[in-house]
């Protein structure tokens, strides 16, 4: 006879987290329960987790409005990065996520480099549309220009 539980994280193939599933007895004896990864579905535990998930509805609308206001903040920024070049255009290194983060930096803009999706290193020098993950639902663009190194 199954037994209900919720799920307290999410577990492949079974469900995410704050569902309410029916399990054999033993698995949610011997793997759920132990692992923290499930509770019992108690009328308190259903309480505390629909308050749970009220707090974390709330959260998740501030952080996505937080990340719109960066976005529209940084979509008008045009970061320009000097790089040596060769007399065709072509970098002899090249600017990745890691030199733009820090060129916004020095700007006072602060982001992860790891939000900036570069599909790959830029090598040439002209002017790049950079796209910024700031939330899974929000992207900005920013411009990066890559000038040649006055030497």
């Amino acid at each position: 006879m199954p037994v209900e539980v919720i799920l307290t994280d999410n577990v492949q193939g079974l469900g995410r987290a704050g569902e309410v599933v029916r399990v054999a007895p033993g698995f949610a004896r011997n793997y759920l329960l132990p692992r923290d990864l499930a509770v019992h579905a108690t009328e308190a535990n259903r309480r505390r987790l629909d308050a749970q998930l009220r707090v974390r509805v709330a959260q998740m609308a501030q952080e996505l409005e937080e990340a719109q206001d960066s976005a529209r903040r940084l979509e008008g920024i045009v970061c320009i990065i000097a790089a040596n070049a060769g007399e065709n255009g072509r970098l002899f290194g090249s600017v990745n996520a890691a030199d733009i983060a820090d060129n916004l930096a020095t700007k006072g803009i602060t982001i992860d480099r790891r939000r900036i999706e570069l599909t790959e290193s830029i090598r040439e020098l002209g002017v790049y549309p950079v796209p910024v993950r700031l939330h899974p639902e929000v992207v900005a663009t920013i411009q990066v220009e890559v000038i040649a190194n006055e030497a």
